[in-house]
């Protein structure tokens, strides 16, 4: 039977040859397909005879009449065979697909290959990590170590590998890796675990989260990969993460990441975040703050403590639990750990100190001058300043209260403003804020009036307070020409419900005091007489309130405390302390057409022939325009500038008494060249300056000191170092000028400083119309020098000089800054002889005779001495020994000052 499946050639193709059927004996052959010469059998066709495979049959089932099979009866083809057919066929198909597949799977791997390398050929070198070199802070120190201030765009203290608690390794690993020790620089389980957590935060329209190790932060951090969670990136990131775990060790890996991260709060590395937030060193750290570090690296700004304090104990809490499930802390650990309050706090970057202000950014200035602004905020300098702390306090109060005084002398300037107090009041007050600079002042606003005249206040904390009406009595009202009023007969004549003041506690009992920061203004500078070190600097009442710095940067005139220079120039041309010159009116021309120059004594009165000394004591103008004329402009005019007081100064005779600008600093580093006996020194705030890697790059003293260093001591002597310093002047002449100033102290313009009761020298100064004063001197290892005045210069008041304003405040500071010296009298050169002479004229008198000292004479000039000079006198009936200058008149010249 024919099975109607059964498939044969369509109708009308050609019949091959006639079937013959097989011998009896032999088994049937399977039947030949007609084929045609030269081609191959149909199962070595790559397809089917055309045809072949159709199932279609004649009408009635029969099979197609192009099939001839021989004999008597026809049979079909066996099923076997169709059958193999098919499965060649199939083979055949199974075949090109597996080889389209792997056609396909060849082209996506060389893809993905190429994808791979065009996104990671541009990858940086992992060997630029071996020399880390990131930026570091500055930091500037007082000669004690006392950290002063920080500059840096990335605040940073590099700490090695080695000196990093293993506590902070331990809480960085939990938070952020901790499989860190074990994966090759990707952790599989990591990502897997991570894609689980992105799923469902994508299905809710979540930002997804990566899933990197800290070797891929670190490589993300430190070659430039940007922060994102794009497949690039992370491909890029997984391949530099592979190259640095085989090239660096896990402790070079984890040294990188720890000084690199960023922690928040411009803190850069673990050892700076531990400083700016707790103070401390990382290995002062307790278990709650390292787990608080370590859960910064997620989102610093979104744990910051002062806006997220919640979610920043919450995500400390759970680094806690990450170290205790990692074993290593306990579970009592952690929960004591868990319960300590999160008190963080940052530091400002710049000054650490407000008492030093002015000085550290003075030494800012200088850092970026000399060094310019990358070394100065990325190059991590060590910078030891010469600030010595305890006379810096000193200094910074003395000025302060000598401002106060003054201030308060000249009355009260009325509120800055006044708000409305029957809203929320404290709030506006927070809002205005305290920008007096002074850590015990407060800001209040005046709420009401008490029967007892007392004033009732509120503070910007809610509280409130009052101010006795005894507080207020110095608050008379400021007049023009620094007068003042009449004095308060209640509070309401200084204040009103509203006005915005500053108070200071002034008892236990909840009483304040008024306060008002000063209009006037000043500067004061410390300085090491022998070296030039700058040990006490302030610019001012505070740096909040003006940053100004009137101590480096103010060039006002210094009047009478120029007159030193004069009398040291006459002193070295033939002049003894005993000579005498005239105090009485004195006039010169100053020209065609212009009117006389007629100088004035401050107290408009005169004293007639007087000596030196007493000239200098007493501050007596006329006789130092007279001595000034009789020396020489051209002679004294050197002076000053080789005391770098100047750089050029004009010789005219007005300049005599200091009417050309110049600073506090310049005029100090002067009087403290008299003092160490004639040698120029250079000012400076820096003692020594080192690289990141601790080498000395510049030191202020350059000398080098041979034998110090030497490893064994055999009772040898102590190794000298050489004295460089330049003899600007004779140490004679040195010393009788600061003889004659310690006289200005004991019973002159600077009487009021003698209560000190030790060794001290120095000079009043007062400008025309006071608008400047001044008060520089110097103890025999200590110089110090004060000015006073408004930034706008106007008069101080009629009655208020140096000896007032500015001998106060130099008498304050060195009274505490001379509290533990011994008394140590002023140091004699060779070549000086003393001769008793009595202080008012000047005369010889023998020894113990009352009103009489001991004067400093050169060897050689002192009265009676054999071949010692005749005592010149300028100005009297019969001037003596002049110089031609004294004999003539002085046609030119101008201004002039007290």
């Amino acid at each position: 039977m024919i099975n109607e499946h059964d498939e044969f050639p369509p109708e009308g193709d050609e019949p091959g040859p006639p079937l013959q059927p097989p011998p009896a004996d032999e088994p049937a052959a399977p039947a030949q397909l007609p084929q045609q010469a030269g081609e191959p059998p149909p199962w070595q066709l790559d397809v089917a005879p055309e045809g072949f495979g159709r199932r279609e049959a004649d009408e009635g089932g029969e099979a197609p009449a192009d099939i001839d099979y021989e004999g008597p009866h026809q049979e079909p083809p066996p099923r076997d065979r169709l059958a193999f057919l098919r499965r060649i066929r199939g083979a055949h198909i199974l075949v090109y697909s597996g080889l389209a597949a792997l056609v396909l799977l060849c082209v996506v791997v060389l893809s993905a290959a190429g994808y791979v390398w065009w996104i990671t050929r541009d990858l940086p070198s992992v060997s630029d990590l071996q020399h880390y070199d990131p930026p570091v802070t500055t930091r500037v120190y007082a000669g004690d170590g006392t950290l002063l201030g920080e500059y840096a765009r990335e605040r940073r203290v590099f700490v090695p590998i080695a000196f990093v608690p293993k506590l902070v390794v331990e809480a960085f690993t939990s938070a952020e890796d901790r499989n860190f020790f074990n994966h090759p620089g990707v952790d599989p389980s990591g990502i897997v675990r991570a894609l689980i957590k992105d799923i469902g935060k994508v299905a809710m329209g979540r930002r997804p989260e990566g899933a990197s190790t800290i070797t891929q932060q670190v490589a993300r951090i430190f070659l430039g990969l940007k922060q994102d969670v794009r497949v690039t990136r992370k491909i890029r990131e997984a391949f530099l993460a592979l190259r640095l775990d085989s090239t660096y060790s896990k402790d070079k890996i984890l040294e990188l990441y720890l000084n690199q991260i960023n922690l928040g709060q411009n803190s850069y590395g673990v050892a700076a975040a531990a400083l700016n937030y707790f103070g401390k060193s990382l290995d002062q750290l307790d278990i709650a703050e390292v787990a608080f570090l370590a859960a910064l690296p997620k989102a610093p700004s979104h744990y910051d403590p002062r806006f997220h304090h919640q979610a920043a104990v919450d995500r400390r809490n759970w680094v806690i639990g990450q170290m205790e499930e990692n074993g290593y802390i306990t579970e009592q650990q952690a929960q004591e750990a868990m319960a300590e309050p999160l008190n963080a706090e940052t530091r400002p970057l710049g000054s650490q100190t407000e008492d030093a202000q002015y000085f550290v950014e003075e030494v800012r200035r200088q850092l970026y001058s000399k060094y310019g602004a990358a070394a100065l905020y990325d190059g991590g300098l060590q910078v030891r300043s010469s600030l010595d702390t305890g006379l810096q306090n000193y200094a910074v109060n003395a000025l302060r209260m000598g401002l106060v005084r003054y201030d308060r002398r000249h009355g009260w300037r009325g509120a800055a403003k006044n708000i409305d107090i029957s809203g929320n009041w404290q709030a506006t007050l927070q809002q205005i804020g305290n920008h007096s600079g002074i850590d015990t002042w407060r800001i209040a606003v005046v709420l009401a009036f008490g029967a007892d005249k007392s004033t009732r206040i509120g503070l910007s904390d809610g509280s409130q307070a009052k101010i006795p009406f005894s507080e207020m009595l110095w608050a008379r009202k400021e007049l023009n020409n620094a007068e003042v009023g009449a004095q308060p007969s209640k509070p309401q004549d200084a204040v009103k419900p509203g006005d915005v003041i500053y108070v200071e506690a002034v008892d236990k009992k909840g009483n304040y005091g008024l306060r008002q920061v000063p209009e006037v203004n000043g500067g004061i500078v410390a300085i090491d007489p022998h070296t030039g070190r700058v040990l006490a600097l302030s610019g001012g009442f505070s740096y909040a309130s003006s940053e100004y710095d009137r101590a480096m940067q103010a060039q006002r005139q210094p009047g009478s405390a120029f007159k030193p220079f004069v009398y040291a120039a006459a002193l070295d041309n033939g002049f003894t302390p005993v000579a005498k010159v005239l105090d009485a009116p004195f006039c010169m021309q100053q020209g065609p057409g212009l009117p006389m120059w007629c100088p004035e004594n401050f107290e408009h009165h005169f004293i007639g022939l007087a000596t030196l000394r007493r000239g200098i004591v007493l501050s007596k103008n006329l006789m130092t325009v007279r001595l000034a004329q009789a020396v020489g402009m051209d002679k004294i005019v050197p002076y000053p500038e080789r005391f770098g007081v100047y750089t050029h100064l004009d010789p005219l005779l007005a300049n005599a008494l200091g009417s050309t600008a110049t600073t506090v600093l310049k005029l100090t580093t002067a009087y403290a060249e008299f003092v160490n006996g004639g040698k120029k020194i250079t000012p400076s705030l820096v003692d020594q300056i080192q690289d990141r890697n601790g080498k000395t790059i510049w030191r202020h003293d350059p000398r080098n000191c041979e034998g110090c260093n030497s490893p064994d001591w055999n009772n040898q002597q102590e190794p000298l170092l050489p004295d460089n310093r330049e003899q600007i002047i004779d140490p004679r002449t040195a010393y009788q000028i600061v003889s004659m100033l310690e006289g200005v102290v004991q019973y002159g313009t600077g009487v009021s400083i003698s209560v000190i009761g030790k060794p001290l020298a120095g000079k009043t100064g007062t400008s025309n119309d006071s608008r400047d004063v001044w008060f520089v001197g110097f103890s025999p290892d200590l110089a110090c020098g004060v000015y006073v005045g408004f930034d706008n210069p106007r008069t101080l008041g009629k009655l208020e000089q140096g000896a007032t304003v500015a001998a106060p405040i130099f008498r304050d500071f060195m009274k505490g800054a001379l509290a533990d010296a011994p008394p140590t009298p002023f140091r004699v050169p060779p070549g000086i002889e003393f001769v008793s002479v009595d202080r008012l004229t000047g005369a010889p008198v023998p020894d113990g005779t009352p009103g009489s000292i001991q004067e400093a004479f050169k060897v050689g000039t002192a009265p009676g001495d054999p071949g010692a000079p005749p005592t010149i006198v300028i100005g009297g009936d019969e001037p003596t020994g002049a110089s031609p200058a004294a004999q003539t008149g002085v046609e030119e010249g101008t201004g002039g000052l007290y």
